[in-house]
């Protein structure tokens, strides 16, 4: 998935939603109003667009993956990550890392899972299913700094990788369009055996007077 804008600002009402700018686009969700402003910030100084909900159900909404059809279809939502605490009422942020990870069109977002709570197994158990890391709370600057890092990293060598194939896919073509088509060669030579010679045809010509 490429940098892009976000299209989509609104959130349903009731929501805490704030938005910033530039670049990567991160969804941040944390039920503590208090975590979700410091994690706020910490992307605000990291130059990233931010925009923030206070529960696992409220960003459902938001990625209109809540069973919504007024809400599904946002093929212009652009999300570039995702940081969601672990403990939350409802809707905790393990099953929506799960959600998200089903989604054929959110699938391929990464995932940070955060937790105040250094607990092994609930941090492997987050790392299997698919998150991208796992940070213990207070989350640090330079947390955000190294995770935004890896995702640009890796969104450059995701459009590397496509201009590669595309280029190939180019010369492939061309390869194609300029090589006369075998079929073709074929069927010209088959035409050209079938075609008559000026003496077949005087022959021909011949046979055809005498029974006249």
């Amino acid at each position: 998935m490429a940098v892009g804008d976000v299209m989509r600002m609104e959130i349903p009402s009731g929501g805490d939603m704030s938005v910033t700018s530039p670049e990567l686009h991160v969804l941040a969700v944390d039920d503590s109003i208090v975590d979700r402003k410091v994690i706020e910030r910490l992307l605000r100084i990291s130059a990233c667009k931010v925009t923030t909900v206070e529960s696992g159900a409220r960003a459902l909404q938001y990625l209109g993956l809540d069973g919504d059809k007024g809400a599904s279809g946002l093929k212009d939502l652009k999300v570039n990550l995702i940081v969601t605490d672990y403990s939350m009422p409802g809707l905790t942020g393990y099953d929506l890392l799960k959600k998200i990870k089903e989604s054929s069109v959110f699938r391929e977002i990464p995932v940070v899972i955060m937790s105040s709570e250094n607990i092994l197994p609930r941090i492997e158990q987050c790392l299997r299913e698919g998150a991208e890391d796992f940070l213990l709370k207070p989350v640090k600057l330079a947390d955000v700094k190294r995770i935004k890092e890896l995702i640009m990293r890796n969104e450059a060598e995701d459009c590397k990788t496509l201009s590669h194939s595309n280029k190939r896919k180019l010369a492939e073509y061309i390869d194609d369009a300029s090589s006369p088509s075998p079929s073709s060669s074929t069927h010209d030579d088959s035409s050209a055996k079938d075609f008559p010679s000026s003496k077949q045809m005087k022959s021909a010509d011949e046979k055809f007077s005498s029974l006249l």
